[in-house]
């Protein structure tokens, strides 16, 4: 999954010679939180919220309401920005985006072509979509949570069963967090399930490996083991 296809592509910008006034604004009109900063047709910068929140907090301390607005009416964009503002590029995954913006405790960043040129902005709301696409949980259904042996055909002898009940599987995700050597969790989503036989199924799988969880989202139901 790359980042060109999770991206907003419609991309609000201000020119680095525009106030501060401008800014706020743009953001508020537009009901966003990051702003690239252009001069002409490169990217030089990015303003967010936090920026013109913590600039107008600061100079409060100092003026009175009539003065303050006259500053924010002259001060330019540029003198606010971060210049030299962290991008991914294009072809990104979003695991990688994601991994820049946590470890770099951002909310969001312009992306950039092969060229350098401005074509989007990823924000953790976009990642966030991503996600619910990946796991599938828009077709809601049952998750699954299992921890298996780390050998080939571990998850075969699962999908074998899933298979074989006609249930249908939307994603399979797996991590080797918190577990011990040798295991992996699996996380397989499934649907059109046949609740008759949910039962038999739920209990053929659990003879095959160590369930974790059932979360059934039609039913509601949540089974912790």
């Amino acid at each position: 999954m790359l980042v060109k296809n999770w991206m907003s592509t419609s991309v609000i910008t201000i020119d680095e010679n525009r106030s501060m006034q401008d800014a706020v604004n743009v953001l508020k009109e537009n009901n966003i939180q990051i702003l690239p900063v252009m001069k002409k047709e490169k990217l030089v910068g990015i303003v967010t919220d936090r920026d013109l929140k913590r600039a107008s907090a600061s100079d409060a301390t100092l003026l009175d309401v009539h003065e303050l607005i006259y500053l924010m009416a002259k001060i330019k964009v540029k003198h606010l920005m971060t210049k030299n503002p962290i991008t991914v590029p294009i072809d990104f995954t979003v695991e990688e985006t994601a991994e820049v913006l946590l470890s770099n405790k951002i909310s969001g960043l312009p992306v950039l072509d092969h060229e350098r040129k401005l074509v989007g902005v990823i924000t953790q709301a976009d990642l966030f979509k991503a996600m619910i696409a990946l796991t599938g949980i828009g077709k809601k259904g049952i998750q699954f949570a299992f921890q298996l042996e780390d050998r080939p055909g571990s998850i075969k002898e699962i999908a074998d069963i899933i298979r074989k009940y006609g249930a249908r599987m939307v994603s399979i995700l797996t991590t080797y967090e918190g577990v011990p050597d040798g295991y992996r969790k699996v996380y397989i989503r499934v649907y059109q399930v046949n609740r008759n036989k949910l039962a038999d199924f739920k209990k053929e799988l659990q003879e095959k490996a160590t369930m974790l969880y059932m979360v059934d989202h039609r039913e509601n139901r949540r089974e912790i083991y």
